[in-house]
């Protein structure tokens, strides 16, 4: 590799060091030592360009912390009328609720949405530059475990309108909040399993480690099993992900360890899925050998065999308050640092009951 001269070290600190105003494509074209449609051909991805160039061209584009302006419009009047959403993917029969509350919260407001999945994709080269932010949007409602906690604070510090879902802010920053009570639903789908069922070896199968929405449904169940002189078995928890298929495997490694199993709390309905499945390949039975309950009650819930007992979420509701606390936000008018919204039992089947009961 060619040694930069002293005459190009200095050129090149002076440019990182002293750039206080957002970075241009010509800022990077200079710290890359490329023409700008070299570095347009790597952020659009239009043309092959080669490795050590596209490396060059990344590296300089994380060092500025650039990010493209999408329109002429934009830079001149600092308003796009769009509503960014932001989701680590959009999956499920959990979402469509949500984006239907948050389409209702937007309507009238003359705002567009845009929905934005999978924002942080690693290359061999680098972070790509992320889709949604102050550049394209006027303000984003950032669904847990979709930004990392450097993008957050990066627009935090450029004072740019954000509501974060289903998590709490990074460094106690006062971004507004909109998430649901995980800790008091599960505490009540426990205790009823405890309660009216006579559950006592109940396994809990967690969400992904990085939703905040995971740990305050485990500490609901901890608390139950406390508050009911229960000891918490560390091999009656286990990854559900909320996903069905991880759900379903770590029930089928309880069942083939011989661990007694009363019940099963599956974290959400997905994960529910998954465990009913993994009780049936066995040759068991829901209830009778094993109740499962969910959590979230989404669409399907009720039409599980047998019916899901679970949490009803107010899903649609945090979508709407979201919405209409961004917009509050965007025109500066006074928001609500958090918004907790109540949850519901539901009670079905599943867990043993005979008939729905809310």
């Amino acid at each position: 590799m060619k040694a930069l001269s002293s005459n190009e070290q200095i050129g090149q600190n002076s440019l990182i060091k002293n750039h206080h105003q957002p970075a241009t494509i010509n800022d990077v074209a200079s710290l890359a030592g490329v023409s700008i449609a070299t570095v347009s051909r790597v952020i659009n991805g239009t043309t092959p360009v080669s490795e050590v160039t596209s490396t060059k061209v990344r590296n300089a584009i994380s060092t500025l912390n650039y990010y493209p302006r999408s329109a002429a419009r934009v830079l001149a009047t600092q308003k796009t009328n769009t509503i960014g959403l932001v989701l680590p993917e959009i999956s499920g029969f959990y979402f469509s609720p949500l984006l239907r509350g948050i389409e209702e919260g937007i309507r009238g407001n003359d705002y567009d949405l845009l929905v934005h999945s999978a924002v942080f994709r690693q290359e061999s080269g680098g972070l790509l530059p992320i889709k949604l932010g102050e550049h394209n949007t006027d303000g984003l409602l950032i669904f847990a475990a979709s930004f990392n906690a450097q993008e957050i604070s990066r627009l935090y510090n450029l004072g740019f309108p954000m509501v974060l879902l289903h998590q709490t802010p990074p460094n106690d920053f006062e971004i507004p909040c909109v998430t649901i009570e995980n800790k008091a639903g599960a505490l009540k789908l426990v205790n009823h399993l405890i309660d009216c069922h006579g559950s006592q070896n109940i396994g809990f199968l967690s969400g992904p480690p990085e939703h905040e929405d995971s740990y305050w449904r485990e500490m609901g169940y901890r608390e139950s099993l406390a508050s009911h002189g229960l000891p918490v078995n560390p091999d009656l928890i286990a990854f559900g992900g909320f996903n069905a298929e991880n759900a379903r495997y770590s029930v089928e490694q309880w069942l083939k360890s011989g661990l007694k199993l009363d019940a099963i709390f599956a974290g959400d309905d997905d994960a529910a899925t998954g465990a009913i499945t993994a009780i049936r390949q066995a040759g068991k039975r829901v209830p009778e050998d094993i109740a499962v309950v969910g959590f979230d009650d989404i669409y399907i819930s009720q039409y599980f065999s047998p019916p899901l007992t679970t949490i009803r979420a107010p899903i649609e509701q945090a979508g709407y308050t979201a919405a209409q606390q961004l917009i509050r936000h965007i025109h500066q008018e006074p928001v609500d640092p958090l918004v907790l919204l109540p949850t519901t039992l539901i009670i079905r089947q599943s867990c043993g009951c005979n008939g729905s009961r809310y």
